[in-house]
Parts: structure tokens; C-alpha cells; sequence
């Protein structure tokens, strides 16, 4: 087979690229073929589609590249997954990438999570109690998605009288050369064990040579019920970046959004993309979220905290916006009603101009034209 991929509305430098391709796809490890060294590539279902995944070194706008898609002659090195009762471990070519925890805990969280450097890049409390570091909002687990305020009921903190997500079922584990993937079912219960509403989480792991890259994807679906998201700060796809990290600490931490607003200045304002810096063992590190322009109310507004909280929070209205009235950001799905929000986090070395972060948002923002295919 081969493919032409053509760069017209923005440039791909180390970011992972899906092509639908129609037809069958040998079963044997995958290689793309161009000008420069060998690309490993990956076979993907999703939806009743075909795609070929692999990580694109660098694809200038407005330029194109001719691939063509031969199979490996040996395996190529590249995620495993390993799974217990409590949670499934991401590893690529040996290293620790990611864990998903889905028992144990009020809800499912990513912890731990690593950069670009081989080190944990979030907080570490309070699965660990490590020297040091801050144990300020025990809920705020690392990387996990819930919200304060849903049909009235409390998802965003844990204890006796807040609701839980509860973990039903893992639908699939998958690992290659290019990705690993998790697609979970949980149940969103309220305070009495009621069940609320469900939700099904698609996490997508991808290794650059100096980037990590995470796709997280979250359908909440109105199951037995409406379904209030409420208006309210305290939400709801959040990180806890290192506590080496943070602003408030002033050993280098930094916030930028993608318009330019930094530190406490971010704080409830919109944008299409935020990133969090700072130091870990001794080397600038960051964490971007990029919120999907298909997302409700994109661009989301961010609950980004100097102490190392980092959330995008589409319902939150009131608190972000000055003087408007409580209520303005509720969002209501009828039965039967689905939600979906989709993010990508970048992880990366440097700071935000450094690791090209408003580059990479549009790499994300608009994919790359694929006007041939051809199979033989």
C-alpha cells in the first residue's frame, strides 16, 4: 500500500497521525517506507473503522510526504500492557509510562504518570506519601475526570455524602510499536449507591523520542435519567502536576494559555490550550492540555490553580465569569442523551515556546489531507 500525506493547515513534528485506510491490513508487524529511516506503524479499530497509526517526525505545512506500507521482517519494540485486579500498567520498550487505577478508590485516575524524562511528572499524594511534597485536596489524584456538581451531587471530593465512579468493566487492552490503548465502563453513583449516569473513558498513550502524548476521551451518557452537570468551579478534567512544579513555590513553575495569559492570570479565563511548567529533579518539564475544538464550549474555560491544580472546566461559568448569575454554565442531557469531551496532553521537556506547544495544539486541531491511497 501506499499513502501520500499532505501538511495544509498546519505542521507535524513528532505527533501521532490516524489515517483511515479502506481494505485489509496485513497482520504482521507494520513499517512505513519514505525518504529517511523506517517508521513503525500501527493497525487500529475504532467505531467500525481502519486506521494506520504511527508517530510523524516531521511533516512542514504545506508540504507532503509518499509512504509506503511494507511489513516488518522481525517485531518492533514498543508498549506492553500488564494487567491486575486493581489497575493496568503502560510500559514502552521496558520503561513506565502510565498506571489506570479502577479499584480501591472513589473514582479512576492515571497515577503514575511520567514525562518525557523518565520521571513521575504528577503529584504524588496521597497514593504516596513522599518528603516534601504538598498534601493539600486529597481528591485531586493526579490525572482523573469527574465533576462538583452533578444533579446535585458532589463527584469532584471524596468522602460520606459525595458520589463515586465506579469501575464495571475494561473493554479493551491493547499495545503496539505506536500505542497503547484502555477503553474502560464506569458507573457515575450517588451517595446511596443509586446510579446516576455511565460513562465510557478512551485512553490513548503514544511515545515521541521527546514527547509523551495521551489522548483521554470521556462519554458520559444520560442512562437513567437527566443528567444536571451543575455550575461550578470545582471540575472536572484535572491534573495535580508535580509539587516540584507549582507557581506558588517560585522555583520556576509557569502557567501559559494559548492567549498568552500567565500564572493567576489564567484562572477561569478561555483558551484553546494551557500549559503547566516547572521543575522535576532538576530539568524544566511540562504538562499541556489541548481541548478539542468538537468539545462543548470550546474554548473551555481553566481551573488552573498556582498550588499545581490544572483542570479544564466547560461548566463552570459563573464562578470563571464576574457577575454572571448562578446557573448560566449548567448543561442538562435528557435520557438517552450522550456527552462526549475529548483532550490531548503533551508532555514534554522545556518551557511552553520551547516544546512548540501552539504548534503541536494545531497539529492536533486539524489533520493532515491523505489524497491517495493505493493498494496492491
Amino acid at each position: 500500500m501506499r499513502i501520500v500525506v499532505k501538511a495544509v493547515k498546519a505542521s507535524y513534528q513528532q505527533v501521532p497521525l490516524w489515517v483511515a485506510v479502506d481494505g485489509r491490513l496485513p497482520d504482521a508487524p507494520l513499517l512505513l517506507i519514505g525518504e529517511g529511516e523506517p517508521i513503525a506503524a500501527q493497525r487500529v479499530e475504532r467505531e467500525g473503522k481502519r486506521y494506520l497509526v504511527w508517530i510523524e517526525p516531521n511533516l512542514p505545512r504545506g508540504s507532503e510526504k509518499r509512504y509506503e506500507l511494507r511489513s516488518a521482517t522481525a517485531s518492533v519494540q514498543g508498549f506492553e500492557a500488564t494487567r491486575t485486579e486493581k489497575a493496568i500498567t503502560l510500559r514502552y520498550r521496558g520503561q513506565p509510562i502510565a498506571a489506570y487505577v479502577h479499584r480501591d478508590a472513589p473514582k479512576p485516575y492515571l497515577y503514575p504518570l511520567y514525562g518525557p524524562n523518565g520521571k513521575p511528572i504528577t503529584r504524588h499524594f496521597p497514593m504516596q506519601l513522599v518528603q516534601g511534597e504538598s498534601m493539600d485536596h486529597p481528591h485531586q489524584r493526579s490525572l482523573w475526570f469527574t465533576h462538583g456538581e452533578v444533579n446535585g451531587i458532589d463527584f469532584w471530593t471524596e468522602g460520606p455524602g459525595r458520589g463515586t465512579i465506579a469501575h464495571r468493566q475494561i473493554r479493551r487492552v491493547e499495545a503496539g510499536p505506536v500505542l497503547a490503548r484502555i477503553e474502560a465502563q464506569n458507573d457515575w453513583l450517588a451517595p446511596d449507591g443509586k446510579k446516576v449516569c455511565e460513562e465510557t473513558t478512551e485512553i490513548v498513550v503514544y511515545r515521541a523520542p521527546h514527547l509523551v502524548w495521551l489522548d483521554y476521551t470521556v462519554t458520559i451518557r444520560a442512562s437513567e435519567g437527566e443528567v444536571r452537570f451543575g455550575d461550578t468551579k470545582e471540575g472536572t478534567f484535572g491534573v495535580r502536576v508535580a509539587s516540584s512544579m507549582e507557581v506558588k513555590r517560585g522555583q520556576g513553575g509557569q502557567i501559559v494559555n494559548a492567549a498568552g495569559q500567565r500564572d493567576r492570570d489564567a484562572w477561569g479565563k478561555r483558551a484553546e490550550w494551557c500549559d503547566y511548567t516547572g521543575p522535576v529533579e532538576g530539568e524544566t518539564v511540562g504538562i499541556a492540555i489541548f481541548d478539542h475544538p468538537d468539545n462543548l464550549r470550546h474554548p473551555t474555560y481553566w481551573h488552573v490553580r498556582d498550588y499545581g491544580l490544572f483542570a479544564a472546566n466547560p461548566f463552570g461559568v459563573h464562578d470563571f465569569v464576574p457577575g454572571t448569575p448562578k446557573g448560566t454554565g449548567d448543561y442538562l442531557l435528557k435520557q438517552g442523551e450522550s456527552l462526549t469531551l475529548r483532550y490531548r496532553l503533551c508532555l514534554h521537556k522545556g518551557r511552553t515556546e520551547e516544546a512548540n506547544i501552539a504548534q503541536h495544539y494545531q497539529a492536533f486541531r486539524y489533520t493532515p489531507e491523505t489524497p491517495f491511497q493505493h493498494g496492491r
